[in-house]
């Protein structure tokens, strides 16, 4: 499985950014997508994951009420919307999968998400 994540770029606080992540195959038709993100200096932590068997999402406290999650099966992709960005939301963002179900109870761990994306960069300005 390849994973290719774009739309990353500059904004400015307040603002709002799209990030898209393409799956070239399917690992299976039920396995989950998730965003993980790092930010210079610190580990990779987890932003969201969409459970694909039923849409369930959930989302990193820092980052719900603000971030959306969504898929469009056709095409295999995920979406992030991102608003009301803050400059602490800066860092590579990377999309992730796994085979089989999601595991909720380690939903937010990396090492569950043996695919992933190069990246994209998202920066926030102050």
């Amino acid at each position: 499985v390849q994973l290719q994540a774009s739309g990353g770029g500059l904004v400015q606080a307040g603002g709002s950014l799209r990030l898209s992540c393409e799956a070239s195959a399917r690992t299976n038709n039920y396995a989950p997508m998730a965003w993980f993100r790092q930010a210079p200096g610190k580990e990779r932590e987890f932003v969201s994951v969409i459970d694909t068997w039923n849409g369930n999402t959930y989302y990193a406290d820092s980052v719900k009420g603000r971030f959306t999650m969504s898929r469009d099966k056709a095409k295999n992709t995920v979406y992030l919307e991102m608003n009301s960005l803050k400059p602490e939301d800066t860092a590579v963002y990377y999309c992730a999968t796994r085979n089989g179900r999601i595991i909720t109870s380690s939903m937010n761990r990396a090492e569950q998400y043996p695919y992933w994306g190069q990246g994209t960069l998202v920066t926030v300005s102050s």
